[in-house]
């Protein structure tokens, strides 16, 4: 049927057009925003699925950040510890340097001064009110801290809980290095009395050397339980980050684009909508047909 008011073939040639021009649109801006889900129409279940993964990605990195702020503290605990490790040996060779025949008063009077200046860098370091080490002051700001958490005190909790996982529950305990406790060497070493001065252990006592032993054997320990505890957090870590891999890597399947696929259905896009629009402008052309009749 010859008709000049409507124009069907230039209307579907015109529907079509508008579908290619789109599906190009889309595909332009996947490629340009390196993105398959462009709008949530473009897969609906897909984004609700790589949104929960990628909040759990944040978690995983988040704890993976916890993790190593955790191996970070022991790291400086240890530090610490080796230091007193050396402060006690140190201690423990003039004990024996004073316990030579030899030496007059005043030479021990010298090992002496350099024992209980060691022994005031240990109480330095491990800090504490006087109710916990005595003296005549608190050492409310001790050496050993890190980030404002004393190393070397007493914990209510039993020690530090950080979270190694992204889920409720994923936790481990750091224990506690307490050298306050009076049943322990350490404090026999640190603690003094009313006056400021060094009440359980001289340089000169019979059992210094026990005692000074004794401490050495408690910090030997305890690097050995924050070791331990440093080992699984490095194990932690390693697993934090296959874990962040693997879900980064199932997000990106759903979520970033097929370059070479999206390309391919650019350039077919692009072929369609010029095509489209050669066959506009024919369509257009259909109704000048009739003008023949009307010149015959």
């Amino acid at each position: 049927m010859s008709v000049i008011n409507t124009n069907i073939q230039a209307m579907a040639a015109a529907r079509s057009l508008s579908a290619s021009q789109e599906a190009l649109g889309r595909s332009l801006t996947r490629l340009s925003s390196g993105s398959k889900i462009v709008n949530p129409s473009d897969d609906a279940a897909g984004l609700a699925v790589s949104e929960k993964l990628d909040a759990q990605n944040r978690r995983v990195r988040a704890a993976t950040t916890n993790v190593q702020n955790a191996i970070s503290y022991i790291q400086t605990a240890d530090g610490f510890m080796s230091g007193m490790t050396k402060v006690l040996s140190r201690m423990s060779e003039l004990a024996i340097l004073a316990k030579d025949v030899t030496k007059s008063s005043g030479d021990i009077a010298l090992y002496s001064q350099e024992f209980v200046a060691l022994q005031a860098q240990l109480r330095a370091t491990i800090g504490g009110t006087t109710a916990d080490i005595g003296g005549t002051a608190d050492v409310s700001a001790p050496l050993g801290a890190f980030n404002g958490i004393t190393l070397f005190g007493s914990s209510a909790t039993g020690g530090l809980t950080v979270t190694i996982g992204q889920a409720v529950g994923q936790e481990m305990t750091i224990p506690n290095s307490n050298f306050r406790d009076s049943t322990g060497a350490m404090w026999s070493i640190i603690h003094q009395d009313a006056a400021g001065d060094y009440d359980e252990i001289a340089l000169t006592d019979s059992d210094a050397i026990a005692k000074i032993t004794s401490a050495i054997q408690d910090v030997a320990t305890e690097r050995a339980s924050l070791g331990a505890s440093q080992s699984r957090l490095e194990l932690a870590s390693t697993t934090l980050s296959v874990e962040y891999e693997n879900l980064s890597s199932a997000i990106s399947r759903i979520r970033d684009v097929d370059v070479a696929q999206e390309s391919t259905e650019y350039s077919k896009y692009n072929i369609l909508v010029q095509s489209g629009t050669a066959m506009l402008a024919q369509a257009n052309q259909t109704p000048m047909s009739v003008l023949k009749l009307l010149q015959s």
